[in-house]
């Protein structure tokens, strides 16, 4: 019962911040949504760092690198440690200036005013929201692996079914009641400061857990050399062309409408100079201690034993929660399981967030007329939107698992797809209404299509031409959108002024 004990004063504290940040709060939409734009330097960069690291990061690096091997590393974390920095610079900083300087609080206000077409939103919202349920509920079944595995035993008579485990559903309640909590109470700015205590923790107990991990398999060497030495190099495990065009999934971030909102919170363009230099060397202490759990869990014996550590046929997301359990103390098991919750809570809050201003302000206030509802009206209508979206994530929670890796690849790539339309929408002065549309539609079919074809996700080895579906998503965005803007009338004087003043 400690890991149990341990995990629900965690949650307590995090429900304890809101009520602290509730105090703060002012009342009106534009702090429930963007926090007043008064967010700092460290705020701001914990609450994307915290965003941008969910299960996917912990659990599915984890699960991955039993798969594969340490090939994960580079085909994901170096990526992004470098991709995500150079788009935070070529896209977030723009952003930034020009929701400052217009007022967006979305990502659907600026394309609606940069296409000049009011009818996009309405594309573009479903689409989006589309994209991250998946991505929340990479969060919610990465949390109920890892729980159950540390709380294996804890429950034998209530919960016999699972081994004595807190069941994966029982989880995913628990973690949605408390999110949507402190949300309820201070909107965006609850979820920065949860996201800054909450990355604060799962970047420690990450460490911890690999420290001890590797001191209880006999050191880092003694623990290297019982890992299937076939995981250790890429050639078999994944081919140089999956590799290389992983690349392209990192520049989600440009186009994660959680990140948008996130960026419009800063005070100032100077905020994001530490983000730029912090974040690369955050991903790299986050990502190194749980890809190498999962390497050692290819081969790790129990000590003093020829056990397996990992049962034969063990889902990879299980992997973390297993090594943790069977490799620790109840307290240290406790506190990286707490940890663990600590990644996956700091994405989901502004996720939720996000769905629920692109909700109110794109569709409800836009439809109706933004003068037509209070401030408080418009509160209350976030929230109840949030918890529709909270609902639906849970029940889709209950269906068939599966791999978070793979799940959150497959979100990744849908976003990343769009990329060339927000590149276009700010660098490109040609880029048309027309374009948009016809590169949104078939950047979306394209996407369903390759989804389809590979089993909803249950493929993880799925591919296109040898690369990443990816690959195929990009280059019909980003074709479709050059051809047909060139085709159609460009953009307005007026809108060319307001998107590229001249300096």
């Amino acid at each position: 019962m400690t890991q149990v004990v341990i995990i629900c004063v965690y949650l307590v504290l995090l429900i304890g911040l809101g009520v602290v940040s509730k105090r703060f709060f002012r009342g009106g939409s534009a702090d429930f949504f963007v926090a007043s734009r008064s967010i700092g330097p460290f705020v701001l960069f914990m609450s994307v760092f915290g965003t941008t690291m969910t299960a996917f990061a912990m659990v599915g690096s984890t699960g991955e690198a039993f798969n594969v091997g340490v090939a994960t590393f580079g085909k994901m974390a170096s990526s992004s440690a470098l991709v995500h920095s150079a788009t935070f610079f070529l896209i977030g900083l723009r952003l930034w200036s020009l929701g400052k300087r217009n007022g967006y609080m979305t990502q659907i206000e600026l394309f609606r005013d940069r296409f000049e077409s009011s009818g996009l939103g309405y594309l573009l919202f479903p689409i989006l929201v589309g994209l991250i349920i998946p991505y929340l509920l990479v969060g919610l079944m990465g949390a109920g692996s890892v729980i159950g595995g540390v709380t294996r035993g804890a429950f034998p008579e209530v919960f016999a079914s699972t081994g004595g485990a807190v069941p994966p559903w029982l989880t995913s309640l628990v973690i949605c009641a408390v999110v949507l909590s402190y949300i309820f109470m201070g909107g965006v700015r609850s979820a920065a400061w949860a996201n800054t205590f909450q990355t604060l923790v799962f970047m420690a107990m990450g460490v911890l857990a690999f420290v001890l991990i590797s001191a209880k398999l006999g050191g880092f060497s003694a623990a290297s050399e019982m890992a299937d030495s076939a995981k250790a190099v890429r050639v078999g495990n994944i081919t140089e062309l999956q590799f290389f065009t992983y690349l392209f999934i990192p520049l989600s971030v440009g186009m994660f409408p959680h990140l948008f909102q996130n960026f419009l919170t800063s005070k100032s363009s100077k905020n994001f100079k530490f983000m730029l230099i912090a974040h690369p060397l955050s991903i790299m202490v986050t990502w190194i201690p749980c890809i190498l759990i999962g390497y050692w869990a290819t081969g790790a014996f129990m000590p003093g034993t020829e056990t397996p550590i990992i049962p034969p046929g063990t889902s990879p997301n299980a992997v973390l929660g297993i090594m943790i359990a069977k490799l620790s103390t109840p307290v240290i098991a406790g506190l990286v399981g707490a940890g663990v919750l600590a990644a996956i809570m700091s994405s989901l809050d502004s996720q939720f967030v996000s769905v629920g201003t692109m909700f109110t302000r794109d569709i409800v206030a836009h439809s109706f007329g933004k003068d037509r509802f209070s401030d408080t009206t418009m509160v209350w209508l976030a929230r109840g939107f949030i918890t529709f979206i909270v609902i639906v994530t849970f029940l889709f929670t209950l269906a068939e698992p599966r791999s978070v890796f793979t799940l959150g690849i497959w979100c990744f790539s849908g976003y990343a797809a769009l990329f060339p339309l927000v590149f276009a929408a700010i660098y490109w002065k040609r880029a048309t209404k027309i374009g948009a549309y016809a590169c949104v539609l078939a950047t979306a079919i394209c996407w369903f299509l390759l989804f389809k074809a590979s089993g909803y996700g249950s493929n993880g080895a799925y591919t296109v031409g040898g690369m990443m579906p990816v690959v195929a998503m990009f280059a019909t965005c980003a074709i479709t959108l050059l051809v047909v803007s060139l085709a159609t009338k460009a953009p307005s004087e007026n809108t060319l002024k307001k998107f590229f003043p001249i300096s």
